[in-house]
């Protein structure tokens, strides 16, 4: 029965909560802007060192070889760490450039394959995307053995194996569409909330249960007739009419 309620009071007050759908699908055609594209720096490093003489060359050079993927896998890790991104950014204030450490640990992404390490940053603008990841790059590379004592001896940990240089980035179609699809969505829910209130405070009694409802007894209904057009004598059956 409530089903059949709201369905009911959807196909009488439709176009109440039509309303606030059009509005919003006005608002976003009249002041719809298409998100800024982002600006991405991919910084790669090459990670490993040469560890002391102890077994023969082709022992120490395989386990250099290994040693170096634990480096770039290890320093990957640092990179994506709050305190890390707390080093970037004193390190950035010293330069004159605020930036919060929220933002730039945000911002970071690490990957690494092997014995190469792959930093990409996203960021708003193309200026201060260089400049982050300069330092992003210095610090990593400056501090990175200082998280990890077991790197202590091994020489050069990690280079920057290419400069930095930021790439225009489209936005994601999710990006585009999160937005517009947030406030359809809100206009929607409003919409429905007005169909319910019409359909909560809509005096009108339009069906028996209405008044069963409200606590009186039915106890009668009265009958109609069609008189649009001439009716067979098999027709003239009484229907009952509604409330």
């Amino acid at each position: 029965m409530q089903i059949r309620r709201m369905l009911r009071a959807v196909a009488l007050w439709w176009w109440l909560g039509a309303i606030p759908v059009i509005v919003v699908l006005a608002h976003l055609t009249l002041t719809y802007r298409s998100p800024a594209p982002a600006y991405q720096v991919v910084l790669r490093f090459t990670t490993g060192g040469m560890p002391a003489a102890s077994l023969s060359p082709d022992y120490d050079r395989y386990y250099a070889w290994l040693s170096s993927e634990y480096v770039a896998n290890g320093l990957a890790d640092l990179a994506m760490t709050g305190t890390f991104a707390d080093k970037v950014a004193q390190r950035l204030a010293q330069d004159g450039l605020a930036v919060s450490a929220s933002a730039i640990h945000g911002a970071i992404v690490t990957d690494n394959a092997q014995s190469i390490l792959v930093v990409y940053l996203t960021w708003p603008d193309a200026n201060q995307a260089s400049v982050i990841a300069g330092v992003i790059g210095e610090t990593l590379v400056a501090l990175g053995p200082s998280y990890y004592p077991q790197m202590d001896g091994l020489g050069a940990v990690a280079q920057l194996a290419d400069p930095p240089a930021p790439v225009a980035v489209a936005p994601g179609l999710r990006t585009q569409l999160l937005g517009p699809a947030v406030r359809i969505l809100v206009g929607a829910s409003f919409g429905a909330a007005l169909i319910y209130a019409a359909s909560v405070l809509d005096p009108t009694v339009r069906e028996p249960n209405d008044l069963a409802e409200a606590g009186m007894r039915v106890v009668g209904e009265l009958p109609t007739y069609r008189t649009d057009r001439p009716r067979s004598p098999a027709s003239q059956a009484k229907r009952p009419g509604r409330f």
